[in-house]
């Protein structure tokens, strides 16, 4: 049966969907993406003419849409992607996140539900239970976005787990830390820094760069979410974890060395309003079930910056959509 991936033209749904025809040849997979800014055909351009591969573009907030691709083709399981996703843009006009990720859920989960799709997946983020100094977060802690690109998260997570119980539809929703790897729009904090550098430019950190993440190597997300559609269970919540936390400032510094620069590239700027402190998830319900990371942080980070270098043709082009 076919699957249908949201936002596959984004920097995690390109990667899963490249993974997915690697792994399950088998399985053919349907692409709906509307192209924003974020959204680029020409990371998938390598699999474009894979037989199992169709794209359609599409808005996930259009019922019409949303009706169409379920009727015209056997989707049984839904990986949902499709997200505004970038805090400062959200800070900036919220609007846009409210709709794509509220409204762009609920009409995939409204349809899903009509048209009997076995599996849907809807993920998410470490941002929606909020920041914590001590301490990682479990699936049953409470939810305590601060930004609006995490509060709308949030409400689509609860909008996913209502349809679990209201109308048992088969939802699990995912929630990853921090992802980077190769074609992640150049606006998040590895690429951008990376492709600066490359281009003679400084780096801006955040205040003093001591606010920390956990880091995820994407092709390890990619193999949790496949993990988790033989190994999950419907109605519950997994978090997904790299297990390698570190502040801005450390980030850069690892950047830095990779290319061959050193401190001077630095500009502080002043801090996100809101700025979280730290995001950290506890991912032992998921590493119980038998996934780990495979990647290490220092050797993934390194050849991710080495892509970055070698791929210019793909990032050039979007810098000026950076904000």
């Amino acid at each position: 049966m076919t699957m249908l991936v949201t936002g596959g033209a984004g920097f995690i749904g390109s990667n899963f969907i490249r993974h997915m025809l690697a792994e399950h040849p088998e399985t053919p997979i349907v692409n709906l993406d509307v192209l924003t800014y974020a959204g680029n055909p020409e990371s998938l351009r390598d699999v474009a003419d894979n037989p199992n591969y169709t794209f359609v573009r599409g808005d996930i907030c259009d019922p019409a849409t949303v009706a169409a691709v379920l009727s015209h083709h056997p989707i049984e399981t839904v990986v949902h992607f499709a997200a505004e996703s970038h805090v400062d843009r959200s800070i900036a006009n919220g609007s846009t996140f409210v709709r794509t990720n509220v409204l762009g859920t609920f009409t995939l989960l409204d349809y899903a539900q009509k048209h009997g799709v076995g599996r849907f997946i809807h993920v998410s983020t470490d941002e929606v239970y909020g920041s914590t100094r001590e301490g990682s977060f479990t699936e049953t802690d409470n939810l305590n976005p601060s930004s609006p690109y995490s509060s709308s998260k949030a409400g689509s997570d609860l909008l996913a787990r209502s349809f679990f119980i209201t109308h048992g539809l088969p939802v699990i929703v995912t929630r990853c830390t921090n992802n980077y790897g190769p074609y992640q729009f150049p606006e998040k904090l590895i690429p951008l820094f990376a492709t600066n550098l490359l281009e003679g430019k400084k780096v801006p950190v955040y205040g003093t760069g001591q606010n920390i993440r956990d880091w995820l190597y994407v092709l390890d997300h990619c193999r949790a979410i496949d993990f988790i559609l033989s190994h999950g269970e419907p109605g519950e919540v997994y978090n997904i974890g790299g297990g390698a936390e570190k502040t801005n400032l450390e980030i850069t510094a690892k950047i830095l060395e990779l290319l061959g620069k050193d401190e001077s590239m630095i500009e502080y700027v002043p801090d996100r309003k809101g700025h979280d402190f730290r995001y950290s998830l506890d991912f032992g319900k998921l590493r119980d079930l038998g996934w780990k990371p495979a990647y290490s942080f220092d050797d993934a980070l390194a050849a991710t910056v080495a892509w970055y270098a070698e791929n210019d043709w793909w990032w050039r082009p979007l810098k000026g959509r950076s904000i």
